[in-house]
């Protein structure tokens, strides 16, 4: 055993070095990290109705929706989230998806409080995009422990939900850029 002691603690000290760079790449900590894309989609807005369903079964309008509806959702479940209740989890998926910045197409189901209704209203799109911008501006102001409880990812702390809302709204404006040929 003795003779295995420095290769066992080299690994868990590359271990841990590994996990902490993980967790680096994982949280948001600057304010405004969401701005862009949420230029983007007030870009996209116009062009809601297009559809490629050789890219999406469903048009512009939906994604975008949906995109607005998920980021104005965690803020509203992390704002409810008593910090004192959170208890960090380890989650292979969530490490692997939020460290490298993707998310696979079609292999996930949204849950129903973040699906677009039948008809989509434009002033609607306005309207959860100014919520969307005023949301992750007061989101810095949460507590490091408040969260939200993803149905993959388990519980997630702000910093790592903040990071979910980055990687979610751009998988969902790949696929716009996609339906419009961009």
């Amino acid at each position: 055993m003795y003779k295995y002691r420095k290769t066992i603690i080299g690994f868990l000290l590359l271990l841990t070095m590994g996990t902490t760079l993980v967790n680096c790449n994982m949280k948001v900590t600057e304010t405004g990290f969401l701005d862009h894309h949420l230029d983007e989609i007030e870009i996209k807005i116009p062009a809601r109705d297009s559809l490629n369903e050789d890219i999406s079964k469903v048009p512009v309008a939906w994604h975008l929706d949906h995109s607005l509806k998920t980021i104005n959702g965690i803020y509203d479940a992390m704002n409810a989230s008593n910090p004192d209740n959170f208890r960090g989890s380890i989650n292979a998926i969530r490490i692997l998806s939020l460290s490298m910045g993707f998310i696979p197409r079609g292999r996930a189901q949204s849950p129903e409080s973040v699906l677009p209704p039948e008809h989509i209203e434009t002033k609607d799109l306005y309207s959860q995009l100014k919520e969307a911008r005023e949301n992750m501006v007061k989101a810095f102001h949460l507590d490091e422990n408040a969260h939200f409880e993803h149905p993959v990812f388990g519980t997630i702390s702000r910093g790592n939900a903040l990071r979910f809302i980055e990687v979610h709204t751009e998988h969902h404006l790949k696929i716009m850029r996609d339906i419009l040929g961009e």
